[in-house]
C-alpha cells in the first residue's frame, strides 16, 4: 500500500530521478546550513573588523595615524560648519556630525582612508528635506535640527539593515558614470548656491530654487554686491593661488621633504585663510555696533555638546512628511561612501568590505542622533588629505575626533567673527572638486557611449529640476540600459578557423593545428580577412553571450529559428496538399500575387529554396550562460519542436560547456541531454494556466504528418545518437557505440565499478581515467569541440 501510494505519488508530480541526480536540493540547502554555529561566529567578528588589527597597533603606527589626524581634524572643523550652512542649520551641527562619525567609524570600518562626516552633497540633501517638510501644513511645528537628526536616525536605521543582511551587493546597480553624473550636477547646484553669500545678496532670492534659476537671477543681483564680497573673493582667490602654486611644488619637487612640505600647505590652506579672515574681520568690527554690521558673520556658536541627549520630536507623523524623500537620502549616503571607500581602497592595495561599511555607515548615524548631529557618510576632500598624510589605521579619526572637540569648548568665541563669505568661499573652492572633468566625461564616452549619455542626463535633469530627480534619472536610465542589454544579447552563429603553430625553422613533420570557432559574419574584433569556415549544411552552432533568462529567453529563440528558416527548407512539401489542409500561419502565396519574371540562368524563388539543406542539427556554446531558469527552458522546448516540425524530423540539440549543475538539471528537466525522446512530452514544461490537455489538436492532415513524424523521431531501440558520433543525429538510426573513447569519456571505456551507497560519493580509484562528461547525457559536451564532432562527425 505505502509502494503504491509512494509510485502514485511520482507519476503525480513527474519525478525524474536523473533530473534530481542531476543537482540535488537537499545538499544544496545542507551547504548553505552547515556548520551554522561557526558560520555564526565569523558573522560576528566581521562586524567589529578592528579586532583583527588592534592587538598589532605599534608606535609607528600611532605617529602616521597622529599626523593624519590632526591634519584632518585642521580641515574638518572648517568644512563641518560651512556643509552645517548649506543644511540650512546652525553651524554647530556640522561639528557635532564631524566628531560622532569619526569617533564611532573607527571601530566599524574596513578602510583606514575614509573619513565620515557631514559632506556637501549630503548637506544639500538634507535642506531640500528640512524645506519639503516645513513647506507641509503644520510642518513648522518641527525645526530644522529635528527635522535633520529624523532623517539621520531612519537613513542609519534602513542602510544598517542593509549591512547586516549582506545586501550591499544593490549598491553594485547604479554604474559610475550615474554616480558622477548627480554628483556633478549636485556639485554645481552647490556652487552656484553659494555665489549670493559669497556676494553678500543672498537675502535677495531664493538660493534653493533649481539651478538654472539661481544662476540666472546671481547674474541679475551683481549690481547688488555688497561688502561680504570683499571678504568672500579674497578668501577664494587665496585658496586657489596657494593650490596652485603648492600644487605645482608638490608634483615637481624631487626632494621629499620639499613635497612633504607643500603637502601639508595644501592642506591647512582653508583653516589658515579662515583665520586670516576672521582676524581682518574682527580688527573690521569690533567697535561698530551689532546692529550696525556691514558684512555678515556667524555671530554666537554655543559651546559644547548643548544639544546631546536622546532624540526629541521623531514621531510617526514626522516621519510620514519625510517618506517621499527617504529613498533619495539614502542612495545618497549609500553610493557617496561607497563610491569612495571603493577608490581609495583600489588606489592603496586593499578591499573593503561594502556590507560592512554599510554596518559602519548606519551605526555612526544611529549614534549622531544622540548629538543631535545631521546624516553623515564619506567625504572626499577630507579621505584624500588623510591617505596623503600617511595614515595606518582607521584610529587616525579618534584624533580628528579631539581636535573637533577642542573646536567645539575652545575655538568657539573665535568662531563668532567668521565671515559668512569666508565660509561660502570655502564650500566653492570644496565642491568644486566633485565636479567631473573634460577627460573623465570623454573616457566615459571611449568606454561606452551610453553610459555617457547618462551622464549628461544626469547633470541636465540636476541643473534643472532638482537633485531628487537627477539622482532618480540616473538611477532608472542605468536599469533600463541594464534590462535592455539583458534583453537584447548579441549572441553569434559560429564557424571554424583552423589555427596552425608557427614555426621559425622548417620541420619535417606535419604541422599541428587546432579548431577555433569565431562568429560567421564579421564581428569587429577579429581580422575580418581571415575566412571562416561554415559548419557542414544543415548544422547550426550558436553562442549565448549572456544567461538565458525570461527576459530574454524568446529573443534568443526568435533569432535562432530566423535564422534556421532563412538558411535551410523545410522538410515538408505542401504544394501538392489542399489550401484547407496547410496550417494557416503558412498558407502560402497568395492567389493574387503575380510570378515575377525569371532572367536567364537566374534561379527561381522554388529553387533557391530547394537548394538549401534541411536542417540536421543544432549545436549551443553554453560558456556565457551562468543562468537559466523556467521560461528559457520552455522556449528551448519550443524551438526544438518548431525546428522539428519545419525540418520534418528529429532535429538534436547538443550542448557545450554547461558552466553549472543547475543548468544542466534545468535542460535535462525540458528532455535534453540524454538523446532519448520522451513521445508524449507536454507542450509546456511549467504551465501557467494548466490546459488538461498533453498535445495540441491538429488537423485530420496535420494528423497524419504528425504520425509519421513521432514514428521515425521515436525509435524503440534507445536512443537516436551515439555518446561521440554523428551516424544517430545525422540519420535517425540507432547505434551502439557506449563504449566509444574519446576526450569526454578520458580516453578509455568505463571501467566496471564497485557499487556505492546513495550517500557516498564516487570516487575513482588509483590508475582509474573517469569520464569528464556522463555517458547518461550524450548531448553535453565538454567543449565546443566536443559537441561538433558528436553532431557531424568527420564530415567536417
Amino acid at each position: 500500500m505505502v509502494s503504491s501510494l509512494k509510485q502514485w505519488a511520482i507519476d503525480l508530480i513527474g519525478y525524474d530521478p536523473q533530473v534530481v541526480a542531476a543537482a540535488s536540493s537537499t545538499h544544496a540547502v545542507a551547504g548553505l546550513t552547515r556548520d551554522l554555529p561557526k558560520k555564526g561566529v565569523v558573522y560576528v567578528k566581521t562586524l567589529f573588523p578592528f579586532t583583527r588589527w588592534i592587538t598589532h597597533y605599534n608606535l609607528t603606527w600611532a605617529l602616521g595615524d597622529l599626523i593624519a589626524g590632526l591634519t584632518v581634524g585642521i580641515v574638518v572643523v572648517p568644512q563641518g560648519m560651512s556643509y552645517a550652512k548649506i543644511a540650512t542649520l546652525p553651524v554647530e551641527y556640522g561639528l557635532y556630525s564631524s566628531f560622532v562619525g569619526v569617533i564611532v567609524y573607527a571601530l566599524f570600518a574596513t578602510s583606514k582612508d575614509v573619513t565620515i562626516g557631514p559632506v556637501a552633497v549630503m548637506s544639500l540633501e538634507v535642506s531640500k528635506v528640512i524645506a519639503h517638510v516645513q513647506s507641509q501644513e503644520g510642518g513648522m511645528a518641527y525645526s530644522g535640527p529635528v527635522i535633520a537628526t529624523a532623517l539621520a536616525f531612519i537613513c542609519g536605521v534602513i542602510v544598517l539593515a542593509i549591512g547586516l543582511l549582506r545586501l550591499g551587493w544593490l549598491v553594485e546597480f547604479i554604474p559610475a558614470p550615474a554616480v558622477s553624473g548627480f554628483m556633478t550636477g549636485s556639485a554645481i547646484s552647490i556652487a552656484s548656491g553659494q555665489v549670493p553669500g559669497l556676494m553678500g545678496y543672498s537675502s535677495k532670492f531664493n538660493t534653493r530654487a533649481a539651478t538654472y534659476k539661481v544662476i540666472i537671477n546671481s547674474f541679475k543681483y551683481l549690481p547688488s554686491t555688497t561688502r561680504d564680497a570683499a571678504f568672500g573673493l579674497t578668501t577664494l582667490t587665496f585658496l586657489y593661488v596657494v593650490r596652485a602654486v603648492f600644487g605645482r611644488v608638490e608634483a615637481r619637487a624631487k626632494n621629499p621633504i620639499l613635497k612633504r612640505i607643500a603637502f601639508f600647505a595644501l592642506t591647512m590652506r582653508t583653516a589658515v585663510a579662515l583665520i586670516f579672515v576672521t582676524i581682518f574681520s574682527w580688527v573690521y568690527l569690533r567697535n561698530k555696533a551689532v546692529k550696525d554690521y556691514p558684512i555678515s558673520i556667524l555671530k554666537t556658536v554655543p559651546s559644547g555638546f548643548q544639544h546631546m541627549g536622546a532624540p526629541k520630536g521623531i514621531s510617526g507623523d514626522l516621519i510620514g512628511r519625510l517618506g517621499p524623500l527617504i529613498p533619495v537620502s539614502t542612495i545618497i549616503l549609500l553610493l557617496e561612501h561607497i563610491a569612495i571607500a571603493k577608490s581609495f581602497g583600489r588606489i592603496n592595495n586593499y578591499k573593503i568590505d561594502a556590507n560592512q561599511e554599510l554596518v559602519a555607515i548606519g551605526v555612526s548615524n544611529l549614534m549622531g542622533t544622540f548629538f543631535n548631529a545631521y546624516p553623515a557618510t564619506g567625504s572626499f576632500s577630507r579621505s584624500a588629505i588623510k591617505a596623503k598624510a600617511g595614515v595606518r589605521t582607521p584610529l587616525a579619526g579618534w584624533v580628528t575626533g579631539v581636535v573637533v572637540v577642542i573646536a567645539l569648548y575652545a575655538l568657539t568665541g573665535a568662531f563668532y567673527w567668521i565671515p559668512n563669505a569666508g565660509l561660502s568661499a570655502v564650500i566653492i573652492h570644496a565642491v568644486f572638486d566633485l565636479i567631473a572633468s573634460p577627460k573623465q566625461v570623454y573616457s566615459f564616452w571611449k568606454v561606452s557611449p551610453l553610459e555617457a549619455i547618462i551622464w549628461f542626463a544626469a547633470v541636465i535633469v540636476t541643473v534643472f529640476s532638482s537633485i531628487e530627480n537627477g539622482i532618480y534619472t540616473s538611477v532608472a536610465a542605468s536599469a533600463a540600459l541594464l534590462l535592455y542589454r539583458i534583453a537584447r544579447p548579441s549572441g553569434h552563429f559560429l564557424g571554424r578557423v583552423r589555427v596552425h603553430a608557427e614555426t621559425a625553422e622548417v620541420s619535417p613533420l606535419p604541422r599541428t593545428h587546432r579548431d577555433v570557432y569565431v562568429p560567421v559574419n564579421p564581428d569587429g574584433v577579429r581580422n575580418p580577412l581571415v575566412v571562416v569556415e561554415a559548419p557542414p549544411p544543415g548544422v547550426i552552432i550558436y553562442r549565448f553571450s549572456e544567461a538565458v533568462l525570461y527576459p530574454n529567453a524568446s529573443y534568443y529563440s526568435d533569432v535562432i529559428l530566423a535564422y534556421a528558416k532563412k538558411h535551410t527548407r523545410s522538410g515538408q512539401n505542401f504544394e501538392e496538399v489542399k489550401a484547407g489542409d496547410r496550417p494557416w500561419n503558412d498558407p502560402g502565396p497568395s492567389r493574387f500575387a503575380k510570378s515575377e519574371p525569371v532572367a536567364e540562368g537566374q534561379l527561381t524563388r522554388g529553387q533557391v529554396e530547394a537548394a538549401k539543406p534541411i536542417l540536421r542539427a543544432v549545436i549551443f556554446d553554453f560558456s556565457g550562460v551562468s543562468n537559466i531558469d523556467t521560461t528559457s527552458i520552455q522556449n528551448l522546448v519550443d524551438l526544438r519542436r518548431s525546428l522539428e516540425r519545419y525540418a520534418d524530423r528529429a532535429v538534436p540539440f547538443h550542448f557545450a560547456t554547461i558552466l553549472s549543475p543547475w543548468i544542466k538539471r534545468a535542460l535535462l528537466a525540458g528532455g535534453f541531454g540524454t538523446g532519448v525522446e520522451v513521445r508524449e512530452r507536454p507542450l509546456e514544461i511549467a504551465p501557467v494556466v494548466p490546459s488538461g490537455q498533453d498535445r495540441q489538436p491538429i488537423t485530420r492532415h496535420g494528423g497524419l504528418i504528425h504520425l509519421s513524424h513521432f514514428q521515425r523521431r521515436h525509435p524503440q531501440s534507445g536512443p537516436t545518437s551515439p555518446p561521440n558520433g554523428p551516424a544517430g543525429s545525422v540519420s535517425g538510426k540507432s547505434s551502439d557505440t557506449g563504449t566509444a573513447a574519446d576526450l569526454e569519456l578520458g580516453g578509455v571505456p568505463r571501467p566496471e565499478k564497485r557499487p556505492v551507497t546513495p550517500d557516498e560519493p564516487e570516487v575513482a580509484e588509483d590508475g582509474d581515467e573517469e569520464a569528464i562528461v556522463s555517458t547518461l547525457t550524450p548531448r553535453f559536451h565538454l567543449d565546443l569541440t566536443s559537441a561538433v564532432d558528436a553532431a557531424v562527425g568527420g564530415e567536417w
